[in-house]
């Protein structure tokens, strides 16, 4: 349901910042950011919006996410001028953020599966891609907001199943199933030495001109009821590869190819070489980003701006 907010001060040129909230399933997309050729679900998302409104539109998000990666609570921002916002509702009994999710739905839905459609695959596929991405929040968002540098943190979730008991074939495609047990309290004592404000070249995939610093503020692993295991990662951001690298990391302790400390040891080294693992990327899920109270959005992403590159992820 749309929250909607009192209209913002207008910001340059005259527009007016909007905040959408969002999932994915990322199984059908080459990940978050406009690849030439390639679905992706910046690239289904712009050509909804560009349909509603008529000209193309850019957006921010919070966090990029790899090929296959799964989002529970993306955030994204674009601006939009006073007519465009008001124009949405286009009279109907909704305010514009309500029209906004219900239109961009009908459009998602139609341009998700009409190649499926084209090429007269079965039903189930038709269906499978209905409702891949879904909108399910969109109002103006408080002055100063930035859906990337307003970011408090993000909070990633990874499930493995290591046990046969444990593996769920209703959830195989969110499901890490490995072929023998791995031992929790080893992969926590190694995520333990990782924790804090650290330079995690290690685990990243470097961009130019971009720093690895980053704050781990979680990095656990919990045996669930069913078996499962399920790893959080909470940071103020993740550079690229950063989740898959620290849980693939973990795994080998798990599994006892590796000693507890050698996740930390790795971090010291600052290298990043074919020691590594990166878990595969189905499992891995955007649970949430956090924000700050309005009145402080502006000056986080100031704060933000400052201390990392634009291009930081």
């Amino acid at each position: 349901m749309s929250i909607e907010r009192p209209a913002a001060p207008a910001r340059d040129g005259g527009l007016f910042r909007v905040r959408m909230d969002l999932s994915y399933d990322g199984a059908s997309f080459y990940g978050w950011a406009v690849q030439d050729g390639l679905p992706t679900v910046q690239g289904a998302l712009e050509a909804a919006l560009e349909v509603l409104v008529r000209r193309p539109v850019r957006l921010t998000v919070a966090g990029r996410t790899d090929s296959g990666v799964h989002a529970r609570g993306q955030v994204v921002h674009f601006d939009l001028t006073a007519d465009e916002w008001a124009g949405l509702a286009r009279g109907a009994a909704l305010t514009p953020g309500e029209a906004l999710i219900r239109r961009m739905r009908g459009i998602l839905n139609k341009d998700l599966t009409m190649p499926l459609r084209k090429a007269k695959a079965p039903k189930r596929a038709i269906h499978a891609m209905e409702g891949a991405i879904t909108v399910s929040s969109a109002s103006l968002a408080p002055e100063g907001f930035d859906a990337r540098f307003s970011a408090l943190w993000r909070r990633y979730s990874y499930r493995i199943a290591d046990r046969n008991a444990s593996r769920d074939p209703l959830a195989r495609t969110v499901t890490l199933w490995h072929d023998y047990a791995l031992d929790v309290h080893r992969m926590n004592q190694a995520a333990d030495t990782v924790l804090g404000v650290r330079d995690f070249l290690s685990y990243c995939k470097p961009r130019t001109g971009a720093t690895t610093v980053r704050e781990l503020q979680e990095f656990s692993f919990t045996r669930r009821p069913d078996g499962v295991i399920e790893a959080h990662l909470q940071a103020d951001a993740f550079c690229h590869n950063m989740v898959r690298s620290l849980v693939g990391g973990a795994i080998l302790v798990g599994a006892g190819e590796r000693t507890p400390e050698w996740l930390g040891e790795r971090l010291q080294a600052r290298v990043r070489d074919s020691k590594s693992l990166l878990a595969a990327p189905h499992p891995l899920i955007l649970e949430e980003v956090r924000y700050p109270a309005d009145e402080q959005m502006q000056q986080r992403a100031d704060s933000t701006r400052a201390k990392r590159s634009p291009t930081f992820f």
